[in-house]
């Protein structure tokens, strides 16, 4: 998420192992830099690690606040005095792109309530930040929401216990933290997206950067995996907050610009000269071939996926029951498409939750129905489980 394998290799940094890797091979000639989370598995890992040293020298960088009786141990450990530096390196979150970062933590609260261990590695997430930012901010959170107090009651904590490394510089006006309770829009979460990012979000999925393509039907090997990355691929940057309808208008002058940039098949290299001009844009042209192989591919799996699954007019709907008050009009096109086949399993039980948010209480309210329809179309035990919940 930070680097680039070939950018990390111009830093001179030529082998990636894990540490809890077995049958690590000894390289006493290499140099080791060990970049870690502070959790106690690591700090014993890495401490059986310095009690029998496989490079000549460690720089250990932990990526939040380490204690003091853990360094200790490490101390304790190092009786070949192999370990060069240790430090804080406040990382401990994933970047997904400069306005966005993730935990890659699913479902954190049990009911309305925090799970303990995701709530204290959203606090080590937040404070880190919050240290790699250089912020002391004050803090804000949704009145009306438990778990949004008792985050901010654990990130306050921490600011208070770690007061020397939240010691920074005061502005004129003090940063500010708000946090909101996100269960608080129903609405949203259900609606299908249409902006290129949250589209490979919602229909292929994103994890670090990297989508998983096996099941595209007829995927060439190499494409089975690919990562978008705004650091990295300037199409991405440049659209992925643009609708769907633009993306394919960009994507047909992505492909005109390569077409007009492709070598001549019978290029005449007759001089030095041509082949230094050719060895110089080459790379280049490589690196465009591979970015318009991707984009062509993952947008043409999402226009697959959006006629398969009849998206266009679900959305349509879904549309209207957010935004409109015709209930008579959105009761009869929940019930087409509850019975229209392309409509997934997942699409049918997000009509009905929508309709049970805006018509639950209408005088009209045909929600017994409809949940009558969605059994009979045998939706999943998970689809009716998601739909109580959101019903409660």
């Amino acid at each position: 998420m930070v680097y680039t394998q070939s950018e990390i290799l111009q830093r001179e940094v030529y082998l990636f192992e894990r540490l809890d890797s077995a049958n690590r091979e000894a390289m006493k000639h290499l140099k080791a830099i060990c970049f870690l989370r502070p959790t106690k598995e690591n700090v014993e890992l890495l401490i059986q690690e310095l009690r029998r040293p496989k490079y000549s020298i460690y720089f250990i960088y932990f990526s939040n606040v380490i204690s003091k009786s853990e360094v200790k141990s490490l101390a304790e450990a190092d009786e070949q005095e192999v370990v060069a530096e240790v430090q804080e390196f406040y990382g401990d979150y994933i970047a997904v792109n400069p306005h966005l970062f993730s935990l890659n933590i699913l479902g954190c609260c049990q009911g309305r309530s925090w799970d303990s261990a995701h709530l204290t590695r959203t606090t080590q997430g937040l404070t880190a930040l919050l240290l790699s930012l250089k912020k002391c901010p004050m803090i804000r959170y949704q009145l009306s929401s438990e778990p949004a107090k008792r985050l901010a009651e654990c990130v306050k904590q921490v600011i208070t216990k770690e007061y020397e490394l939240f010691d920074f510089r005061r502005t004129e006006v003090p940063p500010l933290l708000l946090l909101l309770d996100r269960s608080d829009d129903a609405i949203t979460p259900l609606l299908n997206q249409w902006t290129y990012q949250a589209m490979v979000h919602e229909l292929l999925g994103i994890n670090n950067n990297r989508i998983d393509l096996s099941r595209v039907p007829g995927i060439s090997k190499d494409l089975r995996e690919v990562v978008l990355s705004a650091e990295n691929d300037e199409f991405y940057a440049n659209n992925m907050y643009l609708n769907f309808a633009e993306i394919g208008s960009n994507i047909k002058n992505l492909m005109e610009d390569f077409q007009r940039r492709k070598p001549k098949e019978q290029q005449k290299l007759e001089s030095i000269a041509d082949m230094k001009a050719f060895v110089e844009n080459y790379p280049q042209f490589r690196k465009m071939s591979g970015t318009v192989s991707k984009h062509v591919t993952v947008v043409g799996e999402l226009s697959r996926l959006v006629g398969e699954r009849n998206l266009l007019e679900v959305s349509e709907v879904e549309q209207e029951l957010a935004c409109q008050n015709d209930h008579s009009s959105a009761l009869q096109n929940v019930r087409r498409l509850l019975q229209n086949p392309r409509v997934t399993e997942l699409d049918a039980a997000r009509l009905v939750m929508l309709y049970a948010l805006h018509y639950e209480r209408h005088s009209s309210s045909s929600l017994p129905g409809l949940l009558a329809e969605l059994r009979a179309r045998g939706v999943q035990d998970r689809y009716r489980k998601v739909r109580s919940a959101a019903l409660q």
